[in-house]
């Protein structure tokens, strides 16, 4: 799991975050035959290999360098393909912390947009938690899907859902979930579908991430009415 577990040497097929400036960071699968091109000179993939995750390379011609860094998720939300607005890491570390997400925790997020937040949900519940992403969208969830796989997040299902309409529940699996992330245009209408997959033996929390204040009061009406405490 490279976003879980650490790895001190770069190898073919790895994911590999180009560090070319500090407003430019390039994700890369390192393959040989392959070049990364910038505007110091071209840096050929073989070259990459067998290094330490970390290290600085120069062009052939030493006009420029860059640092191959291990991939993380404040990295990846930095370089990641934008399909919609993200989380960035100042809200995602204060939303893990209220949440009291930790190793083993076992989260649900809906909807799942351009990824940035499940890998720092992935990496805090580590390989000994799970974590349930849903997403209503087929492309993003596709794409998503692919780009999970490829990151090797083994602790994390995705799942082609309208959580608001036909709720969370998969077949076969218990969730069990002690932590619920919403980034949704109308969390209300999910809220009522949290009951049949949530623990019912510990503290669960719950935070909807919502630009408007107008979706705020409904929310907010929302969790009362379906038994939510100190919201």
């Amino acid at each position: 799991m490279p976003f879980i577990d650490r790895k001190k040497y770069i190898a073919e097929g790895d994911l590999v975050l180009v560090y070319v400036s500090r407003t430019i960071i390039k994700p890369i699968y390192v393959k040989k035959g392959e070049n990364f091109n910038t505007r110091f000179g071209s840096f050929p993939h073989e070259t990459m290999i067998g290094l330490e995750f970390g290290s600085q390379i120069t062009t052939p011609k030493d006009r420029g360098f860059v640092y191959l860094l291990q991939p993380t998720p404040e990295l990846w939300t930095m370089s990641l393909p934008h399909r919609t607005q993200i989380v960035y890491t100042p809200d995602s570390s204060y939303i893990l912390q209220r949440l009291d997400v930790r190793v083993g925790s076992k989260v649900i997020e809906a909807g799942t947009g351009s990824g940035s937040f499940t890998h720092a949900f992935a990496r805090t519940v580590n390989s000994e938690g799970r974590l349930f992403s849903f997403e209503f969208h087929e492309s993003r969830y596709e794409q998503a899907r692919d780009e999970f796989l490829m990151h090797g997040l083994g602790n994390t299902t995705i799942t082609h859902r309208d959580v608001c309409t036909n709720g969370f529940d998969i077949e076969n699996v218990t969730l069990d979930a002690d932590a619920i992330f919403l980034d949704l245009p109308s969390p209300w209408e999910a809220i009522p579908h949290l009951k049949s997959v949530i623990a019912n033996d510990r503290r669960v929390g719950i935070c909807c991430f919502s630009p408007c204040f107008e979706q705020v009061v409904k929310t907010v009406e929302s969790l009362q009415k379906e038994g939510w405490s100190d919201v």
